[in-house]
């Protein structure tokens, strides 16, 4: 089954400088990793190549001992370099075809999509899962796409027997409807870092997909 939780710790949701900033997302991937998460990806958009790889391979590191996966996000050369499980692409990024043809087959390629007409295209591709979002409206993405709706993942659910991860906006309150609607797995940023325990939110969410998942 593919994982209920899917992690992005995003960079610019984290506090103080850089280090600091670097060496809190590694705290949290490998608390987060311990509490059950299988899927992590690390996401910072202001980050230039050097860093980029640095900070990969740093999570790569923190996350070899666990059974969490670590997902490089829009880089699939770095997650080559890195030795990462993958890496995740957007619609502006290289294809699911150039990413794979870079990092490799054995790795874990995801790809972005925001309307029907993406997802009819990323199912036609090798993508591993497909994400769609923002499944409600978000404040971690600047200018984000418009909102998907749970209407529009029951439409997406019908396209493709791929692994769907709804992503955007989700919060543990309406977790099992998201699931419901026909997620395979949730993508959570602000909601897990922003919590008190970022672990203790994480075994509930995972709790909340393991209910959903049953017959």
């Amino acid at each position: 089954m593919f994982p209920r939780l899917y992690a992005i710790i995003d960079a610019s949701l984290l506090s103080g400088s850089e280090l600091q900033s670097n060496a809190s997302g590694l705290a949290i991937a490998q608390m987060l990793a311990n509490s059950g998460v299988e899927l992590i990806q690390y996401r910072d958009k202001q980050s230039n190549s050097r860093l980029s790889y640095e900070v990969s391979l740093q999570f790569v590191r923190a996350l070899a001992n666990t059974l969490a996966k670590f997902i490089v996000n829009d880089r699939p050369d770095i997650a080559l370099l890195a030795g990462a499980a993958g890496v995740h692409v957007g619609q502006t990024d290289l294809s699911v075809a150039e990413a794979r043809a870079i990092c490799g087959a054995d790795r874990i390629v995801g790809v972005s999509t925001h309307n029907l007409e993406q997802m009819r295209e990323a199912d036609k591709s090798s993508a591993d899962y497909i994400a769609l979002g923002p499944i409600f409206p978000t404040a971690t993405k600047q200018n984000p796409d418009p909102v998907v709706g749970l209407s529009g993942l029951r439409e997406a659910r019908r396209l493709t027997r791929k692994p769907i991860v709804a992503i955007g906006g989700i919060s543990l309150e309406r977790a099992a409807e998201v699931y419901a609607a026909g997620a395979d797995s949730i993508c959570v940023a602000r909601d897990l870092l922003c919590a008190p325990d970022p672990a203790a939110r994480a075994r509930e969410y995972l709790r909340i997909g393991a209910e959903a998942a049953r017959p």
